[in-house]
This record gives C-alpha cells, sequence and structure tokens, in this order.
C-alpha cells in the first residue's frame, strides 16, 4: 500500500463512519493535513496519516510539526495522527499535550474493525 492509498483508506473510514465534505489533500505543500472531513456533529477533523513499518516508529519531530499546523493554520476541532505503526514515547506525551489523538496500528485497527472509537469519538 503507498502513502496515498494509505491516506485514501483512512478518508473512506471516515466516510463509512459518518463523515461529510471528506477530502485526501496530502502531499507537498499540505502542512500536515492528509485527510480533512466534518464529523456528524459538524467539528472539523485534521488527520495526519503516517504509513510506517512496525520498527519505525512515529517520533517527536513528526508529532511536532503536525501540532503546529493542526489547529492554528488548518482549525481543526479535532486533530489526529494515524500511524501502521507507534509513537515513541516523547511523541505521544507531546500528543496527548497537545490534544492530539494518537491513533497506533492498534488503535487503528480497531478502529477499522468497529471494535474501537473513530477520532472524533
Amino acid at each position: 500500500m503507498s502513502p496515498r492509498q494509505f491516506e485514501e483508506g483512512i478518508a473512506y473510514l471516515c466516510q463509512r463512519d459518518g463523515c461529510t465534505d471528506v477530502q485526501v489533500v496530502g502531499g507537498r505543500g499540505d502542512l500536515g493535513a492528509d485527510v480533512k472531513a466534518i464529523a456528524p456533529d459538524g467539528r472539523r477533523i485534521v488527520i495526519q496519516c503516517k504509513r510506517y513499518g512496525p520498527s519505525n516508529k512515529v517520533g517527536s519531530g513528526d508529532m511536532q510539526k503536525f501540532g503546529g499546523t493542526c489547529y492554528a493554520w488548518h482549525r481543526a476541532d479535532i486533530a489526529a495522527l494515524v500511524t501502521t505503526s507507534t509513537f515513541t514515547k516523547d511523541a505521544a506525551n507531546y500528543g496527548r499535550s497537545m490534544r492530539i489523538g494518537l491513533y497506533d496500528v492498534d488503535a487503528l485497527a480497531g478502529w477499522a474493525s468497529r471494535t474501537g472509537p473513530a477520532p472524533w469519538q
């Protein structure tokens, strides 16, 4: 699966679970937003997608870049970073302090299988 296909998969999950105005906007110049959508309750969602292997964790640099744009630039009500891997301790601490939802491989599997919450729940 390419990074673009992963972004499209996340967009599909958003749409499947009731979001509207779902857009895949990732790519050069995206300023950290790969998927944007409106949650079923009207809040603006911004998601950063990281398709990494199991040995490549999302680090604090990735999280800080997203944290610097998700609310101020993209005006998110809900921000989430979704990965096929896991987060370093520093990245997870920073994400929690910035109110960024952390969706590692296990949380993503739960969302995809409907056994876990979506980022806006």
